[in-house]
């Protein structure tokens, strides 16, 4: 591994540690309705560490606890039942993880306190359908979103209209709660509660007008389709809107998210010796596209010292191909072609939950000798991007980032080391 390919791993390490969710919870817990006993539902990527850390500060406390977490990221807890279901597509296990959710909430009593841990992936965790839909509907128009480059409001607003727990739901299933505490670590844009997990505690804004908008051109399942329409005339209740009385005892913290981990980037990068600059969260888009802009903002700069830029946020992918790969791995790949001839910058995209698409990496580097490298290892890289396939350029390349699953979320980061031509 070369020094700055060193550099780039210290400082996403140190991005990681800043959004550690066990340490988030951990820093508020002790605050949490010191008076009540608890019943409490933990949903997301992160959620098993944030149940633990509940459990240490709280555990005489909790009346019942139930986890939900996408497969392989579970932990032996002492106070709850922990169950892992699909992700990025629902299945059974996530039907049956959504009814479950809503139990919990239903049983919590007046003297208790509701407590959600929410952490990015739980709206696909806790994916039961509205009545009248089948999980198969839910799961395929998902799967259509997602090949068609939708982006997360897109996805969002058609769980909110089409699962039992979105849209402030479950919220309403704990009515009888004296207070309903959401503890949430972010994965979306601005950190919007009524996006982040499909807003199970939170009023949703957007209608089934929206839905049917937003889906517009998107193969999905005649039912999804006829079910949208359907409330978007009228003909179907509406997920909770603000002002719901049902929302009112709500109280919602942000405990991590992409600033956390970009602040913590910087941070290391000042102490690698590195000047840091933020870009904030203005990685979106298609990922090639977001990569040409990234290195040639990148050619265009002439450092006098050896520079770190730092952006986060989630692009997107546009499926046309057949390989495999994920949206930070096409990200470096499309920026590897276009590094070419600058050997002055070094670029490593990765997503904070340790798995970019259906592969088992985060990420991948990339910099000015990646295409050849590949080439001698008998892989293209214009071919391998055309078919939607840098999981194969990059194993074969040897420029996987691969952390396996870190248990949380904050989307995605770019770092980009630009050195004074020469150095």
């Amino acid at each position: 591994m070369t020094p700055a390919r060193e550099r780039l791993t210290r400082i996403h390490r140190a991005a990681l540690a800043a959004v550690e969710p066990e340490a988030c919870v951990a820093a508020v817990v002790e605050r949490l309705a010191p008076d009540c006993p608890l019943r409490v539902v933990a949903a997301g990527k992160a959620a098993a560490p944030m149940a633990r850390a509940l459990e240490r500060a709280c555990g005489e406390r909790i009346r019942e606890s139930f986890v939900v977490t996408k497969d392989g990221h579970g932990l032996e807890l002492m106070e709850s039942r922990v169950a892992e279901a699909g992700h990025p597509v629902p299945d059974e296990r996530s039907e049956a993880a959504g009814i479950e959710a809503l139990a919990v909430a239903n049983r919590t009593t007046p003297g208790e306190a509701f407590v959600l841990l929410l952490s990015g992936g739980a709206s696909a965790l806790l994916s039961a359908p509205l009545p009248g839909l089948r999980l198969a509907d839910v799961a395929a128009a998902t799967r259509g979103l997602l090949e068609a480059g939708a982006d997360i409001d897109a996805l969002n607003t058609l769980r909110k209209h089409c699962t039992r727990v979105s849209g402030g739901r479950l919220a309403r299933a704990a009515g009888q709660a004296s207070e309903i505490h959401v503890l949430a670590i972010s994965d979306v844009p601005g950190d919007d509660l009524s996006t982040l997990a499909s807003g199970p505690c939170a009023a949703d804004a957007t209608t089934f007008a929206d839905a049917v908008r937003l889906t517009s051109g998107v193969k999905l399942p005649e039912a999804i389709r006829q079910h949208l329409e359907a409330g978007r005339d009228g003909q179907r209740d509406e997920s909770l809107k603000p002002g719901d009385p049902a929302l009112a005892s709500v109280q919602s913290r942000i405990l991590a998210s992409n600033a956390t981990a970009r602040a913590a980037a910087l941070e290391a990068a000042r102490k690698e010796g590195l000047r840091p600059i933020s870009l904030g969260g203005e990685l979106r888009g298609e990922a090639r596209e977001a990569a040409a802009r990234l290195v040639a903002l990148g050619r265009s700069l002439e450092p006098e010292a050896p520079t770190l830029l730092v952006v986060g946020g989630e692009t997107t992918v546009t499926v046309r191909g057949s390989g495999r790969g994920g949206r930070s791995q096409e990200l470096a790949l499309a920026a590897a072609l276009a590094l070419e001839g600058a050997p002055n910058i070094d670029l490593l995209a990765a997503g904070t939950d340790g798995t970019d698409g259906p592969t088992d990496a985060a990420g991948a580097f990339a910099d000015a000798g990646s295409v050849a490298r590949g080439r001698a290892a008998g892989v293209d890289a214009r071919s391998r991007l055309e078919d939607n396939d840098a999981y194969t350029f990059f194993a074969a390349e040897g420029g996987l980032v691969v952390t396996g699953p870190t248990r949380t979320n904050v989307m995605d980061l770019v770092l980009l080391e630009v050195r004074p031509p020469g150095a």
